[in-house]
């Protein structure tokens, strides 16, 4: 009896019931989203700075292996511009010397331009710096066949020119040295003297006209006399000049050089050309 009354009331509020149940579920459903959100929104506060923590290390190699990447290919490139530079002044010397000499033989007819030179890459090994001599001693190897008095360069100018040759070194005799005397000229003037060694780092210019005017920053080449050393090839700069002495400090840093050319240019044998001037004499 008790049980057909409990089963005649939840028919008559079912509907109550239903709408209950539904109610509380939506409300315990509401309920467990704000805990969702407050509960990750509190994770993701505490673990977000353990996850940067964690990948500062990744981070540290990452840019520690770009910056060593950058690096190389930073040297290599400074290396590819270091040749080129040198190139770049070679040419840019030998034009300067090109134009000067175009404009002297612009009236000249039938002139004959000289061979070119033949050179050899020497590694210097060795320096030899005192009161009596300023020399460098270079690695020529054996097929190199290196000879005495050829002319010894760097790419910014003249170092000076070979003095004892032997079976795999060789010895170079310095602008600075005591011993050095090379025919030179002002660039632009023309006005030639000696360049004269007195084993200072800064060689003097001697056997200069007394009515030429030479100023301090006055390029110096070489003037061509004598043979040794044709015309044209980059020295120095006048960095002084005084009464008693005009100094030229050379452009060849010679207390750094590592690596030299070894050059021969071609000259006219000196006793054909004493021959042929007998032969015009006599005749």
């Amino acid at each position: 009896m008790q049980l057909s009354h409990i089963r005649l009331l939840l028919k008559k509020f079912a509907l109550v019931i239903l709408f209950l149940v539904a109610f509380v579920m939506m409300l315990l459903n509401k309920t467990d989203t704000v805990l969702v959100d407050k509960t990750s929104s509190v994770a993701t506060d505490v673990i977000s700075p353990l996850v940067d923590l964690l990948n500062l290390p990744a981070k540290s190699v990452s840019f520690v292996y770009d910056y060593f990447k950058d690096l190389r290919l930073a040297r290599a490139e400074n290396r590819k511009l270091r040749a080129e530079n040198r190139k770049l002044r070679l040419i840019s010397e030998r034009a300067r010397s090109l134009e000067i000499e175009n404009r002297l033989l612009a009236q000249l007819l039938n002139y004959t331009r000289p061979d070119e030179e033949n050179l050899i890459t020497a590694r210097v090994i060795a320096e030899e710096g005192d009161a009596f001599s300023h020399s460098l001693i270079a690695y020529t190897g054996k097929a190199s066949n290196p000879q005495k008095g050829q002319v010894v360069l760097t790419e910014k100018g003249v170092v000076g020119r070979l003095d004892k040759v032997g079976k795999m070194y060789s010895k170079i005799l310095l602008i600075t040295d005591i011993n050095s005397r090379i025919p030179v000229m002002i660039e632009k003037t023309r006005v030639r003297g000696i360049l004269a060694g007195d084993n200072e780092l800064q060689p003097k210019l001697v056997f200069t006209p007394l009515f030429s005017e030479i100023k301090v920053g006055d390029r110096i080449v070489t003037s061509g006399v004598a043979g040794v050393f044709p015309s044209g090839l980059p020295v120095g700069v006048v960095s002084q000049v005084s009464k008693r002495e005009i100094r030229v400090l050379p452009f060849a840093d010679l207390d750094r050089v590592e690596y030299v050319k070894i050059v021969s240019y071609p000259v006219d044998d000196e006793e054909t050309l004493d021959d042929e001037t007998q032969e015009v004499n006599h005749e």
